[in-house]
């Protein structure tokens, strides 16, 4: 359904997406993660056309995003995360302007499309209201009908979540695992929970380049193959991690919690061997007392943890910045002005 290949994004001397690759099937949810400045809006911008890329391609659905924009940019729906409504409008009168903007002439065609994201999106009874009066749930839900109008085969939702309450989160998830029956689905989101329970695929993007892909399950397995060990030890932080630095193979050390005396951390070997008798001995040798020590099942948290640290490492020992934040909010005026014109279309669609 969609194809990226070799996708580069630059901000002047700032490399904001670095050769990128990858499929996303159709019928499927996908998350993408990635710490803060790590690309993922940017990725998202160039997906929907918003942007264009420095270099590489991208197709939707077999369409071209720079050489088919109008025929692209059909087959995508897309919330971004603080969904552009007009707030003065009740529900209906917005979903049907946003209806005509996408090129629906007939107002027949555009009333029996807004009386169908209604219901897809749950806004039933709400029709009337103005939008400024609704929660902040509701106008989610509202951002999420007009992603859905003329029935696009792919939405693309920007931390669709952000923002709401348990009760309102837990109802936009059950949108989202819905729409997955139906559409191709990819969901940018901070809550690593979030994205375990509703997507079939993960893509983590850290340092502008694609750090991993696979379903959360293969990508815990691909890490736990590395001989993952959770412990807890007393004594001081310095004394802990010499100890544990002093185990042949032991790699990736990484601190998780620390109260009063005690230290808990996790560890790695690269050849998966299982060291932790030699843990195990090395702690109690420089006088640490082992509390727990435990071959470790990880989470998507642990997936996301241990794959962007390191990246942002590598990326620190090089020189470059530690965070894209800058280049991703300063620089878009620049990109503007070099570009002026290249991107209005999606002024005309209504995007």
């Amino acid at each position: 359904m969609i194809e990226v290949s070799h996708l580069t994004k630059r901000y002047g001397s700032h490399v904001a997406v670095d050769d990128i690759s990858f499929t996303v099937e159709k019928g499927c949810i996908y998350g993408l993660l990635g710490p803060n400045g790590a690309g993922k809006s940017t990725t998202m911008n160039v997906i929907t056309g918003y942007l264009s890329p420095t270099s590489g391609t991208v197709t939707i659905n077999g369409h071209d995003i720079q050489e088919e924009p109008q025929a692209a940019k059909a087959c995508i729906g897309y919330l971004p995360e603080l969904p552009p409504l007009y707030t003065d409008m009740a529900v209906r009168e917005y979903l049907n302007f946003a209806a005509e903007l996408k090129g629906m002439k007939k107002k027949a065609d555009r009333a029996a499309d807004v009386a169908r994201v209604c219901e897809k999106a749950g806004l039933q009874g709400m029709e009337a209201r103005l939008i400024r009066n609704l929660s902040k749930g509701y106008r989610q839900r509202v951002g999420v009908a007009a992603a859905l109008l003329g029935n696009p085969e792919v939405i693309i939702l920007d931390e669709a979540t952000v923002g709401l309450d348990p009760a309102q989160m837990i109802e936009i998830r059950a949108l989202i695992h819905d729409l997955g029956k139906s559409h191709t689905v990819i969901l940018s989101s901070h809550i690593l929970s979030e994205v375990q329970t509703v997507c079939d695929r993960v893509l983590i993007i850290s340092g502008g380049k694609l750090a991993a892909q696979g379903t959360p399950e293969e990508l815990a397995a691909r890490l736990a193959a590395k001989g993952v060990i959770s412990a807890t030890a007393q004594g001081s932080r310095e004394q802990v991690l010499k100890a544990a630095q002093s185990v042949a193979g032991l790699t990736d050390l990484r601190v998780t919690a620390e109260k009063s005396d005690e230290v808990s951390f996790t560890a790695s070997s690269t050849d998966g061997a299982d060291l932790r008798a030699a843990l195990s001995a090395a702690l109690a040798a420089a006088g640490c007392p082992v509390l727990s020590l435990s071959s470790q099942n990880l989470s998507l948290e642990d997936v996301f943890l241990q794959l962007t640290e390191s990246d942002v490492s590598a990326d620190s020992e090089q020189g470059k910045p530690e965070s894209a934040d800058e280049a991703e909010t300063a620089m878009p005026l620049a990109e503007n002005e070099e570009s002026a014109g290249t991107d209005t279309p999606q002024d005309k669609e209504g995007e």
